[in-house]
């Protein structure tokens, strides 16, 4: 009776001990809805995306960029890319400066990338004026022709804009 004992608490303390992963996931949205009607400049994002050292060596596909408070301020960059300027090489970090409606804490960030040869970034930091420097983890391949990554809003988000 005591070594089922002993086995039955060494089973549990084992299955109780094994990691599971709190990072959250990128997901995909089958569209987003720009809304171009805020004002474009006001307030000045840096925005840092550091590319996967699993990444192909290089991507001529098109990269473009939206992110947003929860109280449905958003902002868009329509094409990041620049093959020309070497933007989006493997193990590389791409620093821009951009430049939209002032937002609350950042709280949703997607990427959109059309294009053949694939891209993988690692992650993607946004600073912003009147909130905290965000990360948003990806290292995973963006697939092509939909817009993908997070959305960590609890009030009215970026989903909520999607069109069916």
């Amino acid at each position: 009776m005591g070594a089922l004992f002993l086995l039955l608490l060494s089973a549990f303390i084992f299955s109780s001990s094994e990691s599971r992963s709190i990072i959250p996931r990128p997901h995909s949205l089958s569209s987003l809805k720009i809304n171009t009607t805020q004002n474009a400049g006001t307030c000045s994002f840096t925005v840092s995306i550091r590319t996967s050292c699993s990444s192909t060596r290089y991507t001529r596909d098109r990269i473009s960029l939206s992110f947003g408070d929860a109280y449905g301020n958003q902002v868009y960059a329509p094409r990041l890319d620049n093959p020309g300027s070497r933007a989006f090489e493997r193990c590389s970090t791409d620093t821009f400066q951009i430049y939209g409606p002032c937002t609350y804490q950042i709280c949703y960030l997607y990427l959109y990338r059309s294009g053949y040869d694939g891209w993988m970034p690692y992650d993607v930091t946004v600073h912003g004026y009147n909130s905290q420097p965000v990360t948003f983890y990806y290292n995973v391949m963006i697939p092509s022709n939909m817009w993908y990554g997070f959305n960590h809003c609890y009030r009215r988000t970026a989903t909520s804009f999607a069109m069916k």
